[in-house]
Protein backbone atom coordinates (compact mmCIF):
# COMPACT_ATOMS: atom_id res chain seq x y z
CA UNK A 1 0.00 0.00 0.00
CA UNK A 2 1.47 3.34 -1.03
CA UNK A 3 1.42 6.31 1.32
CA UNK A 4 2.77 8.80 -1.22
CA UNK A 5 1.15 12.25 -1.54
CA UNK A 6 -0.16 11.47 -5.00
CA UNK A 7 -1.71 8.19 -3.88
CA UNK A 8 -3.46 9.82 -0.94
CA UNK A 9 -4.82 12.65 -3.09
CA UNK A 10 -5.94 10.29 -5.87
CA UNK A 11 -7.83 8.14 -3.38
CA UNK A 12 -9.50 11.20 -1.85
CA UNK A 13 -10.62 12.35 -5.31
CA UNK A 14 -11.83 8.88 -6.26
CA UNK A 15 -14.03 8.72 -3.15
CA UNK A 16 -16.05 11.64 -4.50
CA UNK A 17 -18.90 10.53 -6.75
CA UNK A 18 -18.30 13.07 -9.48
CA UNK A 19 -20.35 11.45 -12.23
CA UNK A 20 -20.54 13.97 -15.06
CA UNK A 21 -21.37 16.83 -14.80
CA UNK A 22 -20.94 16.69 -11.01
CA UNK A 23 -17.62 17.69 -9.46
CA UNK A 24 -18.52 16.56 -5.90
CA UNK A 25 -16.05 18.96 -4.30
CA UNK A 26 -12.94 17.81 -6.16
CA UNK A 27 -12.08 21.32 -7.35
CA UNK A 28 -12.58 22.84 -3.91
CA UNK A 29 -10.05 20.36 -2.54
CA UNK A 30 -7.59 20.95 -5.40
CA UNK A 31 -7.99 24.72 -5.38
CA UNK A 32 -7.25 24.97 -1.66
CA UNK A 33 -4.04 23.02 -2.08
CA UNK A 34 -2.84 25.07 -5.04
CA UNK A 35 -3.49 28.35 -3.23
CA UNK A 36 -1.07 27.27 -0.51
CA UNK A 37 1.79 27.24 -3.05
CA UNK A 38 0.93 30.66 -4.44
CA UNK A 39 -1.28 29.86 -7.42
CA UNK A 40 -4.06 32.27 -8.29
CA UNK A 41 -7.18 30.11 -8.31
CA UNK A 42 -10.50 31.08 -9.85
CA UNK A 43 -13.73 29.33 -10.66
CA UNK A 44 -15.28 29.85 -14.08
CA UNK A 45 -18.42 27.77 -13.59
CA UNK A 46 -20.92 27.68 -16.46
CA UNK A 47 -24.43 26.43 -15.79
CA UNK A 48 -24.17 23.28 -13.71
CA UNK A 49 -20.58 22.63 -14.82
CA UNK A 50 -17.62 23.37 -12.54
CA UNK A 51 -14.45 24.80 -14.06
CA UNK A 52 -11.25 25.70 -12.21
CA UNK A 53 -8.40 27.79 -13.61
CA UNK A 54 -5.24 28.18 -11.53
CA UNK A 55 -2.08 29.95 -12.65
CA UNK A 56 1.34 31.00 -11.40
CA UNK A 57 3.91 33.34 -12.91
CA UNK A 58 3.49 35.68 -15.84
CA UNK A 59 4.33 36.00 -19.48
CA UNK A 60 5.66 33.46 -21.93
CA UNK A 61 6.12 30.62 -22.23
CA UNK A 62 2.75 29.60 -20.82
CA UNK A 63 2.32 25.86 -20.21
CA UNK A 64 -1.20 24.71 -19.40
CA UNK A 65 -2.02 21.40 -17.71
CA UNK A 66 -5.49 20.23 -18.73
CA UNK A 67 -7.73 17.65 -17.07
CA UNK A 68 -11.21 16.80 -15.83
CA UNK A 69 -12.70 15.73 -12.51
CA UNK A 70 -15.89 14.13 -13.85
CA UNK A 71 -16.18 10.40 -14.48
CA UNK A 72 -18.55 8.17 -16.42
CA UNK A 73 -21.30 6.31 -14.52
CA UNK A 74 -20.09 3.09 -12.88
CA UNK A 75 -22.79 0.89 -14.37
CA UNK A 76 -24.25 -2.03 -12.39
CA UNK A 77 -22.64 -1.89 -8.96
CA UNK A 78 -22.95 -5.66 -8.51
CA UNK A 79 -20.51 -6.17 -11.38
CA UNK A 80 -17.70 -4.42 -9.52
CA UNK A 81 -15.35 -6.50 -7.38
CA UNK A 82 -15.23 -3.61 -4.91
CA UNK A 83 -17.47 -0.50 -4.77
CA UNK A 84 -16.48 1.95 -7.54
CA UNK A 85 -16.26 4.94 -5.19
CA UNK A 86 -14.47 3.08 -2.39
CA UNK A 87 -10.92 2.83 -3.80
CA UNK A 88 -9.18 -0.43 -3.02
CA UNK A 89 -5.70 -1.79 -3.68
CA UNK A 90 -5.40 -5.41 -4.79
CA UNK A 91 -2.17 -6.98 -5.98
CA UNK A 92 -0.50 -3.67 -6.69
CA UNK A 93 -3.47 -2.16 -8.55
CA UNK A 94 -5.67 0.71 -7.34
CA UNK A 95 -9.30 0.02 -8.30
CA UNK A 96 -12.16 2.49 -8.53
CA UNK A 97 -13.96 4.78 -10.96
CA UNK A 98 -11.57 7.48 -12.14
CA UNK A 99 -8.44 5.50 -11.30
CA UNK A 100 -7.18 5.79 -14.89
CA UNK A 101 -9.57 8.35 -16.41
CA UNK A 102 -8.39 10.60 -14.98
CA UNK A 103 -8.21 11.39 -11.28
CA UNK A 104 -4.76 9.80 -11.20
CA UNK A 105 -3.49 12.50 -13.54
CA UNK A 106 -5.39 15.21 -11.67
CA UNK A 107 -3.65 14.20 -8.46
CA UNK A 108 -0.30 13.95 -10.21
CA UNK A 109 -0.72 17.42 -11.73
CA UNK A 110 -1.41 18.88 -8.28
CA UNK A 111 1.54 17.18 -6.60
CA UNK A 112 3.86 18.08 -9.49
CA UNK A 113 2.80 21.73 -9.25
CA UNK A 114 3.26 21.75 -5.48
CA UNK A 115 6.76 20.32 -5.78
CA UNK A 116 7.81 22.51 -8.71
CA UNK A 117 6.54 25.78 -7.23
CA UNK A 118 8.08 25.03 -3.84
CA UNK A 119 11.45 24.46 -5.52
CA UNK A 120 11.15 27.20 -8.17
CA UNK A 121 8.84 29.99 -6.97
CA UNK A 122 10.57 32.49 -9.26
CA UNK A 123 10.41 30.45 -12.46
CA UNK A 124 10.13 32.14 -15.82
CA UNK A 125 6.88 32.15 -17.77
CA UNK A 126 3.50 30.87 -16.63
CA UNK A 127 2.19 27.49 -15.55
CA UNK A 128 -1.55 26.90 -15.26
CA UNK A 129 -4.05 24.15 -14.57
CA UNK A 130 -7.50 24.02 -16.17
CA UNK A 131 -10.00 21.46 -14.86
CA UNK A 132 -13.61 20.86 -15.86
CA UNK A 133 -16.47 18.59 -14.82
CA UNK A 134 -17.84 18.42 -18.38
CA UNK A 135 -15.39 16.27 -20.33
CA UNK A 136 -17.28 12.99 -20.13
CA UNK A 137 -20.61 14.68 -20.88
CA UNK A 138 -21.77 17.00 -23.67
CA UNK A 139 -18.59 19.12 -23.28
CA UNK A 140 -20.46 22.34 -23.97
CA UNK A 141 -19.99 24.23 -20.68
CA UNK A 142 -16.51 23.08 -19.79
CA UNK A 143 -13.29 23.73 -21.70
CA UNK A 144 -15.27 24.66 -24.82
CA UNK A 145 -16.84 27.57 -22.91
CA UNK A 146 -13.77 28.56 -20.87
CA UNK A 147 -11.17 28.79 -23.66
CA UNK A 148 -12.80 31.77 -25.44
CA UNK A 149 -12.93 33.62 -22.11
CA UNK A 150 -9.24 32.96 -21.50
CA UNK A 151 -8.46 34.11 -25.04
CA UNK A 152 -10.25 37.41 -24.41
CA UNK A 153 -8.02 37.92 -21.37
CA UNK A 154 -4.82 37.04 -23.23
CA UNK A 155 -4.41 33.82 -21.22
CA UNK A 156 -4.31 31.19 -23.95
CA UNK A 157 -1.29 28.93 -23.39
CA UNK A 158 1.69 28.51 -25.70
CA UNK A 159 1.52 24.74 -25.13
CA UNK A 160 -0.86 22.33 -23.41
CA UNK A 161 -0.21 19.03 -21.64
CA UNK A 162 -3.35 16.88 -21.30
CA UNK A 163 -3.37 14.15 -18.65
CA UNK A 164 -5.72 11.79 -20.50
CA UNK A 165 -4.79 8.08 -20.31
CA UNK A 166 -2.66 7.77 -23.45
CA UNK A 167 -0.54 4.75 -22.57
CA UNK A 168 -1.38 1.32 -23.99
CA UNK A 169 0.61 -1.31 -22.07
CA UNK A 170 3.24 0.58 -20.08
CA UNK A 171 3.14 4.06 -18.60
CA UNK A 172 4.62 6.42 -21.17
CA UNK A 173 4.73 4.01 -24.10
CA UNK A 174 2.36 6.24 -26.11
CA UNK A 175 1.78 9.97 -26.28
CA UNK A 176 -0.75 11.78 -28.41
CA UNK A 177 0.52 14.70 -30.49
CA UNK A 178 -2.84 15.49 -32.09
CA UNK A 179 -6.27 14.06 -32.64
CA UNK A 180 -8.69 13.42 -35.45
CA UNK A 181 -11.85 15.47 -35.50
CA UNK A 182 -15.24 14.04 -34.61
CA UNK A 183 -18.49 14.74 -36.47
CA UNK A 184 -21.92 13.47 -35.44
CA UNK A 185 -24.47 13.29 -38.26
CA UNK A 186 -28.15 12.38 -38.06
CA UNK A 187 -30.00 11.75 -41.31
CA UNK A 188 -33.81 11.59 -41.23
CA UNK A 189 -35.67 10.18 -44.24
CA UNK A 190 -39.45 10.62 -44.29
CA UNK A 191 -42.03 8.37 -45.92
CA UNK A 192 -45.67 7.51 -45.27
CA UNK A 193 -46.67 5.14 -42.49
CA UNK A 194 -49.12 2.49 -43.62
CA UNK A 195 -50.42 -1.06 -43.46
CA UNK A 196 -47.89 -3.54 -44.80
CA UNK A 197 -50.59 -5.19 -46.96
CA UNK A 198 -51.51 -1.97 -48.75
CA UNK A 199 -48.59 0.43 -48.51
CA UNK A 200 -46.84 1.55 -51.69
CA UNK A 201 -43.20 0.37 -51.54
CA UNK A 202 -42.17 3.85 -52.68
CA UNK A 203 -43.60 5.30 -49.46
CA UNK A 204 -41.37 3.13 -47.25
CA UNK A 205 -38.29 5.21 -46.30
CA UNK A 206 -36.30 2.06 -45.49
CA UNK A 207 -36.77 0.74 -49.02
CA UNK A 208 -35.87 4.07 -50.55
CA UNK A 209 -32.77 4.57 -48.39
CA UNK A 210 -31.39 1.04 -48.66
CA UNK A 211 -28.86 1.83 -51.45
CA UNK A 212 -27.83 4.99 -49.61
CA UNK A 213 -27.10 3.06 -46.41
CA UNK A 214 -24.88 0.69 -48.39
CA UNK A 215 -23.10 3.62 -50.03
CA UNK A 216 -22.44 5.30 -46.68
CA UNK A 217 -20.79 2.15 -45.38
CA UNK A 218 -18.58 1.89 -48.45
CA UNK A 219 -17.26 5.47 -48.51
CA UNK A 220 -13.49 5.57 -48.96
CA UNK A 221 -11.59 8.73 -48.13
CA UNK A 222 -8.04 7.38 -48.53
CA UNK A 223 -6.39 10.49 -47.16
CA UNK A 224 -4.14 9.31 -44.32
CA UNK A 225 -0.61 10.60 -43.95
CA UNK A 226 2.44 10.00 -41.77
CA UNK A 227 0.72 11.51 -38.74
CA UNK A 228 -2.97 10.68 -39.17
CA UNK A 229 -4.93 7.56 -40.15
CA UNK A 230 -7.48 7.94 -42.95
CA UNK A 231 -10.83 9.58 -42.32
CA UNK A 232 -13.46 6.99 -41.53
CA UNK A 233 -17.27 6.89 -41.37
CA UNK A 234 -19.16 4.48 -39.13
CA UNK A 235 -22.93 4.05 -38.97
CA UNK A 236 -23.90 3.88 -35.30
CA UNK A 237 -27.71 3.64 -35.30
CA UNK A 238 -30.54 2.84 -37.72
CA UNK A 239 -34.06 3.22 -36.40
CA UNK A 240 -37.47 2.96 -38.04
CA UNK A 241 -40.95 1.55 -37.46
CA UNK A 242 -43.45 1.49 -34.65
CA UNK A 243 -42.54 -1.91 -33.26
CA UNK A 244 -45.51 -3.55 -34.96
CA UNK A 245 -44.89 -6.15 -37.66
CA UNK A 246 -47.72 -5.00 -39.92
CA UNK A 247 -46.98 -1.26 -40.07
CA UNK A 248 -44.53 0.35 -42.45
CA UNK A 249 -42.40 3.14 -40.97
CA UNK A 250 -43.10 6.77 -41.54
CA UNK A 251 -39.54 7.84 -40.79
CA UNK A 252 -36.05 6.37 -40.91
CA UNK A 253 -33.22 7.70 -38.75
CA UNK A 254 -29.60 6.97 -39.71
CA UNK A 255 -26.92 8.15 -37.31
CA UNK A 256 -23.27 8.07 -38.28
CA UNK A 257 -19.96 9.38 -36.98
CA UNK A 258 -16.94 10.56 -38.91
CA UNK A 259 -13.42 10.72 -37.52
CA UNK A 260 -11.62 13.10 -39.85
CA UNK A 261 -8.03 14.16 -40.19
CA UNK A 262 -6.89 17.62 -41.37
CA UNK A 263 -6.90 16.49 -44.99
CA UNK A 264 -10.71 16.23 -44.86
CA UNK A 265 -12.17 19.45 -43.42
CA UNK A 266 -15.67 19.21 -42.00
CA UNK A 267 -17.23 21.53 -44.57
CA UNK A 268 -15.89 19.46 -47.46
CA UNK A 269 -17.15 16.27 -45.88
CA UNK A 270 -20.59 17.75 -45.36
CA UNK A 271 -20.77 18.83 -48.99
CA UNK A 272 -19.73 15.37 -50.14
CA UNK A 273 -22.30 13.66 -47.90
CA UNK A 274 -25.11 15.92 -49.04
CA UNK A 275 -24.23 15.23 -52.67
CA UNK A 276 -24.26 11.48 -51.99
CA UNK A 277 -27.71 11.72 -50.40
CA UNK A 278 -29.09 13.76 -53.27
CA UNK A 279 -27.67 11.32 -55.80
CA UNK A 280 -29.48 8.38 -54.14
CA UNK A 281 -32.74 10.37 -53.88
CA UNK A 282 -34.15 8.66 -50.75
CA UNK A 283 -37.17 10.97 -50.62
CA UNK A 284 -37.81 13.82 -48.21
CA UNK A 285 -34.77 14.12 -45.94
CA UNK A 286 -32.94 16.38 -43.48
CA UNK A 287 -29.38 16.17 -42.19
CA UNK A 288 -28.30 17.32 -38.74
CA UNK A 289 -24.55 17.91 -38.89
CA UNK A 290 -22.64 18.61 -35.66
CA UNK A 291 -18.88 19.09 -35.46
CA UNK A 292 -17.91 18.14 -31.91
CA UNK A 293 -14.21 18.59 -32.51
CA UNK A 294 -11.90 19.76 -35.28
CA UNK A 295 -8.72 17.77 -36.04
CA UNK A 296 -5.49 19.24 -34.75
CA UNK A 297 -1.79 18.50 -34.73
CA UNK A 298 0.79 17.21 -35.01
CA UNK A 299 2.14 19.27 -32.12
CA UNK A 300 5.17 21.41 -32.88
CA UNK A 301 7.55 23.43 -30.76
CA UNK A 302 9.41 22.28 -27.64
CA UNK A 303 6.60 20.42 -25.84
CA UNK A 304 6.76 17.09 -27.77
CA UNK A 305 10.54 16.98 -27.29
CA UNK A 306 10.27 17.80 -23.59
CA UNK A 307 7.61 15.12 -23.04
CA UNK A 308 9.66 12.54 -24.92
CA UNK A 309 12.73 13.35 -22.82
CA UNK A 310 10.76 13.13 -19.55
CA UNK A 311 9.43 9.67 -20.47
CA UNK A 312 12.90 8.43 -21.35
CA UNK A 313 14.51 9.81 -18.19
CA UNK A 314 11.82 9.08 -15.59
CA UNK A 315 10.08 6.04 -17.06
CA UNK A 316 12.91 4.44 -19.01
CA UNK A 317 10.83 4.24 -22.18
CA UNK A 318 10.87 5.90 -25.59
CA UNK A 319 7.23 6.81 -26.29
CA UNK A 320 5.49 6.30 -29.60
CA UNK A 321 3.90 9.55 -30.76
CA UNK A 322 0.65 9.30 -32.68
CA UNK A 323 -2.79 10.84 -33.18
CA UNK A 324 -4.90 7.78 -32.41
CA UNK A 325 -7.80 7.30 -30.06
CA UNK A 326 -10.99 9.28 -29.73
CA UNK A 327 -11.26 12.91 -28.66
CA UNK A 328 -10.18 14.93 -25.65
CA UNK A 329 -10.61 18.48 -24.45
CA UNK A 330 -7.41 19.27 -26.30
CA UNK A 331 -9.71 19.74 -29.30
CA UNK A 332 -10.70 23.14 -27.93
CA UNK A 333 -7.09 24.37 -27.93
CA UNK A 334 -5.31 22.53 -30.76
CA UNK A 335 -7.34 24.06 -33.61
CA UNK A 336 -6.45 27.52 -32.21
CA UNK A 337 -2.80 26.82 -32.90
CA UNK A 338 -1.83 25.63 -29.41
CA UNK A 339 0.50 22.58 -29.51
CA UNK A 340 -1.18 19.80 -27.50
CA UNK A 341 0.45 16.63 -26.17
CA UNK A 342 -1.36 14.00 -24.13
CA UNK A 343 0.38 11.78 -21.59
CA UNK A 344 -1.33 9.72 -18.93
CA UNK A 345 -1.94 6.29 -17.46
CA UNK A 346 -2.56 2.97 -19.20
CA UNK A 347 -5.98 3.11 -20.81
CA UNK A 348 -6.89 -0.60 -20.91
CA UNK A 349 -9.57 -0.31 -18.19
CA UNK A 350 -11.04 3.13 -18.81
CA UNK A 351 -14.87 3.34 -18.73
CA UNK A 352 -14.97 -0.32 -17.71
CA UNK A 353 -16.03 -2.17 -14.58
CA UNK A 354 -13.07 -2.50 -12.18
CA UNK A 355 -11.20 0.47 -13.67
CA UNK A 356 -7.68 0.54 -12.27
CA UNK A 357 -4.14 1.89 -12.35
CA UNK A 358 -0.89 0.37 -11.19
CA UNK A 359 0.10 1.95 -7.88
CA UNK A 360 3.70 2.15 -9.10
CA UNK A 361 2.55 4.08 -12.18
CA UNK A 362 0.56 6.48 -10.03
CA UNK A 363 3.58 7.12 -7.82
CA UNK A 364 5.75 7.89 -10.87
CA UNK A 365 3.37 10.28 -12.62
CA UNK A 366 4.18 13.45 -10.59
CA UNK A 367 7.89 13.12 -11.36
CA UNK A 368 7.21 12.92 -15.07
CA UNK A 369 4.86 15.91 -15.01
CA UNK A 370 7.26 17.91 -12.85
CA UNK A 371 10.05 17.24 -15.34
CA UNK A 372 7.84 18.47 -18.19
CA UNK A 373 6.98 21.67 -16.33
CA UNK A 374 10.67 22.23 -15.60
CA UNK A 375 11.66 21.49 -19.18
CA UNK A 376 9.24 24.12 -20.44
CA UNK A 377 9.79 26.87 -17.85
CA UNK A 378 13.33 26.66 -16.53
CA UNK A 379 15.80 28.41 -18.80
CA UNK A 380 18.70 26.17 -17.71
CA UNK A 381 16.80 22.85 -18.02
Amino acid sequence: MSSSPVFELAVELMRRESVTPADAGCMELIGARLETVGMVVERIDVGEVCNLFARHGKGAPHLMLLGHTDVVPPGPLEHWTSPPFSPEVREGMLYGRGAADMKSSDAAFVVALEQFLTEHPDHSGTVSLLLTSDEEGPAREGVRAVVPRLEERGLLPDACLVGEPSSRERLGDTIRIGRRGSIQAKLKVRGIQGHTAYADPADNPVHRAGPLVAALGQMDFDDGDEHFPPTRLQISNIRAGTGADNVTPGELDIWFNLRNNPNSPADQLEARLRQLIETHDPGDWTLDWRVSGEPFGPATGPLPTVVDAACREHLGIAPTANTGGGTSDGRFLGPRGVPVVELGSVNASIHQVDECIRVDDLDRLPGVYRAIIAGMLLADS
